[in-house]
């Protein structure tokens, strides 16, 4: 995955998923913790440094906290400094959605589920090679799954 393919995604529509979840917001709200909720549904965003996936380094897949869709793996998971768990891909090319988000005075990518849709951050173009990419991820947003 490059920046261009990014873009390209964000303007001309996503890879299809594997599969699609759709729910009701009193479904979500029910199956979520409140803070959960917020980032996920409502496209909030944790304060930096707050949340636990920022200095985790075990071993594991990062899941949807919606959904359970795996999402980032471990291994690429690095250290930016941005206060939030950045990943330089996703586990596949159809996990993520790219959207063009233009909220807050700014042009950036935001990530979501593709699954079901869950905002997970957003993506920029400063991460380390090979992709130069850095999904930075809300880490409400996901969990390590240490046995896969």
């Amino acid at each position: 995955m490059t920046w261009k393919d990014v873009i390209h995604y964000a303007t001309k529509g996503s890879p299809t998923p594997d599969r699609f979840i759709v729910k009701t917001d009193a479904e979500w709200s029910a199956q979520l913790t409140e803070e959960q909720y917020q980032i996920t549904r409502l496209k909030g965003t944790e304060r930096a440094f707050t949340e636990k996936h920022c200095s985790t380094h075990e071993t594991g897949k990062y899941k949807c906290t919606c959904c359970h869709t795996p999402l980032f793996d471990s291994s690429i998971k690095f250290n930016s400094n941005s206060g939030w768990p950045s990943f330089t891909d996703p586990i596949k090319e159809n996990a993520v959605k790219y959207f063009k988000d233009t909220t807050h005075g700014m042009i950036r990518v935001e990530i979501l589920c593709n699954t079901c849709e869950a905002h997970l951050g957003h993506v920029f173009p400063d991460g380390p090679e090979p992709s130069g990419l850095r999904y930075c991820v809300n880490s409400i947003s996901i969990q390590l799954d240490k046995n896969e």
